[in-house]
């Protein structure tokens, strides 16, 4: 099994280990486009970064980690990505096994597993960043193109089913068609359902848990239905609405 996750604006600071190695990382595959999108983003002046993340001067904290990308202290990806879905996810008091179900999505790396060592920065799949001397400013979907989805595709057969919790623009950067998504809907009191939007992060993310650590072997064929089980023997209210597609009712 392969749980995506997306990442998260904020990040933890500091870490203990060497800085940045992309060599080390996993899906070697996605390294030149990481290195492009790296040496892109370090080329723009304080004011063109800024306007790159979207962020005030009171932020310039988060332009002060992008200008020590190479040399900053990194820690598991896993551990810094922080927030409410990774608050659910409580990944300290996951095991190794756990962990090795776990990969995030990222705009500056594509795609990293959940110990891969990173350190702290600032970018968004929603993001553009200028080329030197282009007149336009690539998307964080183009300069990916398909890179990512063909990363997950091969990553999948020997982990089984693929759930996929990303949404907006981290999905768009490498969607794998086939994968299992999933949306959180909450009951009206007049017996309605409504999109859970300002939670919605919160709920994937003990989704995400249980599937981790769910002491279940799910193999190539697993799809929906056994992920929907696995989900409901934990407490969870699920439904299979389509062949790759799951609602969790809260």
């Amino acid at each position: 099994m392969l749980i995506v996750l997306p990442p998260s604006e904020t990040k933890a600071n500091g870490g203990d280990g060497a800085p940045l190695d992309l060599g080390a990382l996993s899906f070697p595959e996605l390294n030149p486009v990481r290195k492009s999108i790296a040496d892109a983003l370090l080329a723009l002046d304080d004011v063109a970064m800024r306007e790159a993340l979207k962020i005030s001067t009171k932020l310039d904290g988060e332009i002060t980690a992008n200008r020590e990308l190479w040399a900053s202290p990194t820690m598991p990806a896993i551990r810094r990505y922080t927030g409410v879905l990774y608050d659910a996810l409580d990944a300290g008091s996951l095991d190794a096994e756990a962990l090795s179900r776990i990969t995030i999505g990222s705009a500056l790396f594509g795609l990293v597993r959940a110990t891969d060592q990173i350190p702290h920065y600032r970018l968004s799949g929603g993001s553009k960043i200028p080329d030197t001397g282009a007149a336009t400013s690539p998307t964080m979907k183009s300069r990916w193109g398909k890179r990512i989805t063909e990363a997950l595709r091969a990553a999948a057969p020997s982990k089984g089913p693929v759930v996929d919790l990303r949404s907006g623009a981290y999905l768009t950067l490498g969607p794998l068609p086939g994968a299992i998504t999933v949306r959180v809907e909450s009951v009206q009191e007049d017996g309605s359902r409504k999109v859970v939007s300002h939670f919605n992060k919160h709920y994937k993310g003990i989704l995400a848990r249980v599937l981790a650590t769910a002491q279940i072997d799910f193999g190539p064929t697993d799809g929906a239905p056994e992920i929907a089980a696995a989900a409901r023997d934990s407490g969870l209210s699920v439904e299979i609405t389509g062949s790759d597609s799951l609602t969790l009712i809260v």
